[in-house]
Parts: C-alpha cells; structure tokens; sequence
C-alpha cells in the first residue's frame, strides 16, 4: 500500500515538472554531409551538425548545382517546437559561416528558456536567406523553397541550414539553435556575370 501511494505521490511531483522539449530537423533536399537518423541527429554541435561526443559520420556526398539558380531545399521538423530557419554558405571554410543569431532569453524554472532570435530582413553574404518557415504550430508536410544560390565556381562550398528553437532550454551543444549542412559543388552558368561579392574558390 505505501508503494501505490509513493508512486501516486512521485507521479504528481513529476506533473508539475514541465517537460524538457527539443525540436529536431532532417535535412531532405540537398543531401546531407552526414548520415542523418530518423530525427535529424546529430545535429546540436554548429556550424555543421554532430555533438561533441558524436560527430557524426560523412556520408562523402557533394551536391552538384548550376550557379546562378535556384536550389530547392527540403526540410522535415521531426519534433515539434516554434522557431524559423536561417541558410548561409561559405565558400572555401565553414569559419565563413555567420555566427548562429543572437537570442532573447526569459528565465525559467530550469534556466534560461528562448523567446526569440534576431531575423536578418534583407541578409547579406554568407547568409542566402532568413526567418524561413516561422512556424508556432507542428507541420507535418517538410518545408520546401527554392534558394537563389549565387553564379559562383566553387568546387566544395558548405550550405548550413540553422534551426531556432524558441521556448527552449539551452543545448549542450547548440545553445537554442540545431545545425545541419550539405556539400555542394556549384559551376558558374556561363551566361550569366560572375557574382564578385563572393569570395574566389582557393
């Protein structure tokens, strides 16, 4: 009898404890540079995703795109938390990747917990688009768009795709951001001028 009532007792402290909640994406379209599982992990550690006790393991593909078109990216939320994505490139190293965005914060009953992140309107190099697919409802369909990819050479650039969590708690890893990124190989259309705001392929 004192058993059932400690379970009772311990199933009652724990509804009051609120739930530690984690958003997770796989990345669809382009293909990922490392294997993915069927949420998206691992993806904490930025810029690129893995944690710092798994890196994960490449999966060696390089996407090959025409510069100077549009790169249709594909996304699936496999768990649910309110947020927006933000895409970069970087040409010749990830250390061209931005920074991930700077965060609001409230205090909670188990820290630090996000309420929003900064939102570039009208983003500039490395960053190819902000604010994407903001969302304060679960979607089950993937989130797709097209990405203007500039009219570059680069034989290995890295597409970094950003996730902000908002009503999150802080990652080990990530802070309130998940990270994931593709290997693309991107051949300038010859019809089109070379976009000299990027940097040259080394």
């Amino acid at each position: 009898m004192r058993l059932v009532a400690a379970l009772f007792l311990v199933l009652a402290l724990l509804s009051f404890v609120p739930p530690i909640a984690s958003a997770h994406f796989k990345l669809l379209a382009p293909q990922s540079w490392i294997v993915e599982n069927n949420l998206g992990d691992p993806q904490k550690l930025g810029p690129c995703g893995g944690t710092s006790a798994d890196g994960g393991m490449p999966t060696n593909i390089v996407n090959k795109i025409q510069g100077g078109q549009k790169l249709h990216l594909k996304l699936q939320e496999t768990v649910f938390h309110p947020g927006h994505y933000r895409v970069a490139l970087a040409v010749n190293s990830r250390a061209e990747l931005p920074a991930d965005p700077e965060s609001v914060t409230k205090e909670s009953a188990r820290g630090p917990q996000s309420v929003s992140a900064a939102i570039d309107k009208q983003p500039k190099m490395p960053v190819l688009a902000d604010g994407l697919f903001p969302h304060t409802v679960r979607m089950n369909d993937p989130w797709e768009t097209d990405i203007d990819i500039p009219n570059i050479n680069c034989p290995k650039c890295t597409l970094q795709i950003v996730e902000f969590m908002a009503e999150h708690g802080v990652n080990k890893d990530g802070g309130f951001f998940y990270h994931h990124c593709a290997d693309l190989q991107i051949t300038a259309d010859p019809a089109k001028p070379i976009d000299r705001r990027w940097p040259a392929a080394r």
